[in-house]
């Protein structure tokens, strides 16, 4: 069981998105996870909407809650079933809200900041995923999660492919996105990690910004007995 993570310029780039998903046409028992904030980003221009972040997280108000479920579960998620269709890949593309694949809490505030709809990934529950596994149909999950009392909540796309890798009990995660992989104080691409040089370095700050969730996920997933992480061309060992 592979999980993979498409994310970064990989989704705005066709040319490069599609030689990520001939890659993924490939493999076998494979299940996608994908985010798509560069979308959301665009269509929230489109209507008018200003885009307002804090501490490195989208503050989803009722209308970008809006947006956010309509380009990340029906546009991104849709245009990655069908360009996997042209490769002759049988696809379906569902959200982590159905059958609580992607399970979250409501994200308490940040320095006072309340984020409105925005969820911390608690868990979640492979049943959906397993039955299109088993009839030879690849998962396409889109990171919008389930809320307590069946709300939706917007959550990080590397929180959720890690908590879907754990609970399929995957023999790998890997997080494909618009970097090599991880690089040390001196630029320089670093083949392994284990979690407590990636302590390391977020400590010193030599990663940080959107790396920093990613690398986090990373070592959860680790932490939690997903055989193989890796980010790029880094791999996460565990020791």
């Amino acid at each position: 069981m592979n999980v993979i993570k498409l994310g970064g310029s990989l989704l705005d780039d066709k040319a490069r998105r599609a030689l990520a998903l001939r890659a993924i046409a490939n493999g076998d028992d494979v299940v996608l996870v994908h985010g798509g904030g560069k979308h959301v980003d665009a269509r929230l221009a489109q209507l008018g909407i200003a885009k307002r972040t804090h501490a490195g997280l989208r503050i989803t108000d009722d209308a970008t809650l809006d947006v956010v479920v309509a380009v990340l579960a029906g546009a991104v998620n849709k245009m990655l079933v069908s360009e996997l269709a042209e490769l002759g890949v049988k696809a379906a593309g569902i959200s982590g809200v159905d059958a609580a694949t992607i399970v979250a809490e409501q994200h308490p505030p940040i320095d006072g900041i309340e984020l409105g709809h925005v969820g911390r990934v608690t868990g979640s529950d492979p049943t959906l995923v397993r039955a299109l596994l088993a009839s030879g149909i690849l998962p396409v999950v889109s990171s919008v999660a389930q809320g307590p009392c069946g709300t939706l909540l917007n959550v990080n796309a590397d929180s959720a492919a890690c908590a879907l890798a754990v609970a399929l009990g995957a023999t790998s995660l890997r997080f494909l996105t618009d970097v090599d992989g991880l690089l040390d104080a001196s630029g320089s691409l670093v083949s392994t990690l284990t979690p407590h040089e990636v302590k390391a370095l977020i400590t010193s700050g030599v990663v940080s910004g959107g790396m920093r969730p990613k690398v986090e996920s990373a070592v959860a997933a680790i932490a939690r007995g997903v055989g193989r992480v890796a980010i790029g061309g880094t791999e996460l060992v565990a020791a």
